[in-house]
């Protein structure tokens, strides 16, 4: 489980191979010289593929396909929030059902505005998005040690009519091994949400250093200064290949009034999904 101060596996061998295989059937290791090719691909990260190949007519770049990471909760890693009723809420702060903790932290307001490359580049209308993150002490919800019976730092929108959907949320920790960051994936409607193998889009947000750094000098994050100072873009095994050039967050606030995060995610629904791909690590 992420813990401050011990370093965070994204994933290990066993769940690389199992996700690649349960989510995305079409993907098939031929033989055991294309096994090795494979798992090279993926610890090589996704994104290169996925921004290359997804740049069309419309001037958009497809946002890069990310690993869902070893806490989803979407089913394909054990639990799976996406089957609870309420989980389709803008304000995901609070745990919702049997308990109402509510996590604390710097206020962060988020907006995603979701892009259809294949409708000509217009606003994805409709489609359903699954957000989650970790807390202020670098915990996820449903998974780490003293919160597995939270489901808070978690939550579903609907894209309005402008593709956008937003969620009241913290600043998330910086754990050791990884850029802070946002997890979401991206579904055809609200029904899908139930069938992790119905996603059309699963990447990562990342956020800009110089607001890190102010948020991390308050007291609540005061252990993800040492973390952060050990991570990089550039080295970081998701955002690494290209410094997160197309997830990288627009930030704008202050620690008081709190932040408004804001990322644009162009999706083409023409290219294979590689979602579950993980970094070798």
């Amino acid at each position: 489980m992420p813990v401050l101060g011990e370093e965070l596996v994204d994933q290990g061998l066993q769940f690389d191979i199992g996700t690649l295989l349960s989510r995305r059937g079409m993907f098939v290791l031929a033989g055991a010289g294309a096994l090795g090719l494979t798992l090279a691909a993926c610890s090589s990260e996704t994104s290169t593929t996925s921004s290359a190949a997804a740049t069309s007519s419309t001037g958009l770049t497809e946002i890069p396909d990310e690993t869902n990471g070893p806490y989803p909760a979407d089913g394909t890693n054990g639990p799976d929030i996406l089957e609870q009723s309420g989980v389709v809420r803008s304000d995901i702060t609070s745990s919702f059902g049997t308990s109402t903790t509510k996590a604390e932290g710097v206020p962060m307001t988020m907006t995603l505005t979701i892009l259809d490359m294949a409708g000509g580049g217009g606003a994805f209308a409709g489609v359903a998005v699954y957000a989650w993150h970790c807390d202020a002490a670098g915990n996820y919800s449903m998974y780490s040690e003293g919160v597995e019976n939270e489901n808070y730092l978690r939550g579903v929108q609907i894209a309005d009519s402008a593709g956008k959907v937003t969620f009241t949320s913290i600043f998330p920790a910086c754990y050791s091994g990884r850029w802070p960051h946002v997890h979401f994936e991206v579904y055809p409607d609200e029904a899908s949400i139930v069938d992790a193998d119905k996603g059309i889009c699963t990447s990562q947000l990342a956020f800009p250093k110089d607001v890190c750094d102010v948020v991390y000098a308050t007291d609540r994050y005061a252990a993800s200064v040492a973390n952060f100072a050990a991570v990089s873009l550039t080295t970081d095994n998701v955002f690494g290949e290209d410094g997160a050039a197309h997830q990288m967050a627009t930030v704008t606030g202050s620690v008081d009034d709190g932040y408004q995060v804001a990322l644009t995610v162009p999706i083409d629904t023409t290219t294979t999904p590689t979602a579950g791909s993980a970094p070798g690590r």
